[in-house]
């Protein structure tokens, strides 16, 4: 996937090294805020970077439960992408759902570090309908060993901002299938899972879901919703994440690092030889 547009923004700065002080041209990740919007009713504000806004609202519109298909988009297009006024805009027409957003009871207002500090209630926070995704699919270690690298390499906004996470599906040979970057973990998620969407690919149940930083509630919870059988993450998960995880049999995986990790729960999808 390409580096989206407005992603990055540039900045002077001053350097101060050993006792030396110098000024130079850096570069930011950027970050604004993105409006949606169903049938012209505002839905939701989240902090985002700019950048695969269409796959970021079509994901978030999946893993919060308010579509359950492809086929309840009848449509979904940047308001005005040439506007200042309203290029942070994302309208969308749904179809075949009886979803209207005043009948909506969660506080969708989400900062770009966490979304689940937005909601309504700790019970709103909780997705509907979610299902143990496919028990049959199989991925090997030394495959999940790889893929962090793959991830690594491939994170062309990082590379020039070092504030960015990054959320990539891998097959179970390890071949990177989708990669999106945001300064907000969750919104990384709903990219990739859009991704998907707007491709037809769901459900994602015979692909691997990596993520640069912590496996948090959220993140488990969107994977589940897109019908990922297995979650990665480098660094550890969140105790929610793992109760979500293990009632529901996804395989959750934390502090991939090296040739070493942690399977909190669903290790039958990755290890063959257990105690």
């Amino acid at each position: 996937m390409s580096l989206p547009s407005r992603s990055v923004t540039l900045t002077q700065v001053t350097v101060w090294s050993d006792g030396k002080v110098h000024s130079l041209q850096d570069t930011l990740a950027a970050e604004e805020p993105l409006e949606m919007r169903i049938n012209g009713v505002p839905l939701n504000v989240t902090m985002r970077t700019p950048g695969h806004d269409l796959e970021l609202t079509a994901g978030f519109l999946l893993t919060e439960g308010i579509i359950d298909s492809r086929d309840q988009l009848a449509g979904i297009r940047a308001a005005a992408p040439d506007s200042i006024a309203n290029r942070n805009v994302v309208e969308v027409e749904l179809a075949n759902t009886t979803f209207v957003p005043k009948d909506l009871q969660r506080n969708f207002f989400a900062a770009s570090s966490c979304g689940i500090c937005g909601k309504a209630s700790i019970e709103a926070i909780r997705r509907r309908g979610l299902r143990t995704p496919d028990r049959s699919f199989r991925v090997a270690p030394q495959v999940l060993c790889q893929i962090p690298d793959v991830l690594r390499n491939k994170q062309a906004i990082f590379d020039r901002t070092g504030g960015l996470h990054a959320a990539a599906l891998f097959d179970a040979q390890g071949s990177l299938v989708a990669l999106c970057e945001d300064i907000g973990r969750h919104n990384a998620v709903d990219k990739v899972v859009g991704w998907a969407l707007l491709r037809d690919l769901l459900p994602l149940s015979r692909y691997i879901l990596l993520v640069s930083g912590r496996g948090g509630f959220e993140i488990a919870q969107k994977a589940l919703a897109a019908g990922v059988p297995v979650v990665v993450g480098v660094s550890a998960p969140s105790s929610l994440a793992v109760r979500l995880a293990r009632e529901l049999d996804l395989t959750l995986i934390g502090f991939l690092r090296g040739r070493r990790f942690v399977v909190y729960s669903g290790s039958f999808r990755c290890l063959t030889n257990r105690l």
